[in-house]
């Protein structure tokens, strides 16, 4: 499985980005999916993550009620929608599947390269 993150850049406090996520390889639509972030000199951490059918959404407590997480398994894409950012959201963003478990917990199987949000004062 290949994944593809695109929509990273720069934008003010404030301001919203939506990130995306190709997949090919696999069936995508039997997968769930997440994102993940890593901020300068810290560890990766949880964002968001969707399971394989779009009905159920897990959010770390930092992004809930900014971030939306949502999928197309027609086209085979993820998509992130960030809102109200902050600058401490600034961090390369990547995207993730799991082909079985629980999208909240288990350790993903395949990973994209990430793309990076700044999100200026």
């Amino acid at each position: 499985v290949q994944l593809q993150a695109s929509g990273g850049g720069l934008v003010q406090a404030g301001g919203s980005l939506r990130l995306s996520c190709a997949a090919s390889g696999g069936t995508f639509s039997t997968y769930h999916a997440g994102w993940f972030r890593r901020a300068p000199g810290k560890e990766r951490e949880f964002v968001a993550a969707i399971n394989w059918s779009g009905d159920n959404t897990y959010y770390a407590d930092s992004v809930k009620g900014r971030f939306t997480i949502s999928r197309d398994n027609a086209k085979n894409t993820v998509a992130l929608q960030m809102n109200s950012l902050k600058p401490e959201d600034t961090a390369v963003y990547y995207c993730a599947v799991l082909v079985r478990g629980n999208p909240a917990v288990h350790e993903y199987d395949y990973w994209g390269r990430g793309t990076l949000v700044t999100v200026s004062s």
